[in-house]
C-alpha cells in the first residue's frame, strides 16, 4: 500500500476538518434540545392534569392555587436531584406533579380563579449551559363553565439557550 502524497494528505484533513465543523454543532444543538423536551413533556403534563381536574369538577374552583418555582433556584448547567420535599406543596400533590429522578428545570404554575372562569400558566425555566441565560416554556389555559378548557399552544423561549 502506498503513502499518500502531500496534496492527498491535505485534502484528506481539509474534508475531514469540514464535516466536523458541520457535525458537531448539530450534534450540540441536538442534545440541547433533548433536553428541552424535558420542559414541553412537565408542562403540557401540568396543563392537562390541570384541564382535567376543571373538566371533571366543571367548576372554576377545581383549579388549584398556584405553585411557586420550583426547585426555587433555577438549576444551572448541571441536572438536579431534589431533596425530599421539594415537591410537597399542596398544588403538586392536587396536580400529581414532581421528579424523583435528576432534573434540568425548575417549574411554576400560576392560577387565576373567579366565579365564572379559571385561567392557569404552566411554566418551566432552565439554564441548560450555566450561562444565566435561561430558556423557559409555557402553555396557558382557561376554563368557563359550559365552554370546557382551552389550551394555548406551547410558548418556548432561547430554545436552544
Amino acid at each position: 500500500m502506498r503513502s499518500l502524497s502531500p496534496v492527498e494528505a491535505a485534502a484528506l484533513i481539509s474534508l475531514g476538518g469540514c464535516v466536523l465543523a458541520v457535525v458537531v454543532p448539530t450534534f450540540a444543538r441536538n442534545v440541547h434540545a433533548s433536553y428541552v423536551s424535558e420542559a414541553t413533556r412537565g408542562v403540557s403534563d401540568l396543563a392537562m392534569r390541570a384541564a382535567a381536574r376543571l373538566e371533571a369538577a366543571g367548576t372554576p374552583h377545581a383549579l388549584p392555587e398556584s405553585a411557586p418555582l420550583t426547585p426555587a433556584h433555577v438549576p444551572r448547567g448541571v441536572r438536579v436531584t431534589d431533596p425530599p420535599g421539594t415537591w410537597s406543596h399542596p398544588t403538586w400533590r392536587a396536580l400529581e406533579f414532581g421528579f424523583e429522578q435528576p432534573h434540568f428545570y425548575s417549574f411554576a404554575f400560576d392560577a387565576e380563579r373567579t366565579e365564572l372562569e379559571a385561567k392557569f400558566r404552566a411554566r418551566a425555566h432552565g439554564d441548560l449551559d450555566g450561562d444565566s441565560v435561561q430558556s423557559s416554556v409555557s402553555i396557558d389555559g382557561s376554563f368557563r363553565p359550559g365552554a370546557g378548557v382551552t389550551l394555548s399552544p406551547l410558548d418556548v423561549q432561547n430554545e436552544i439557550e
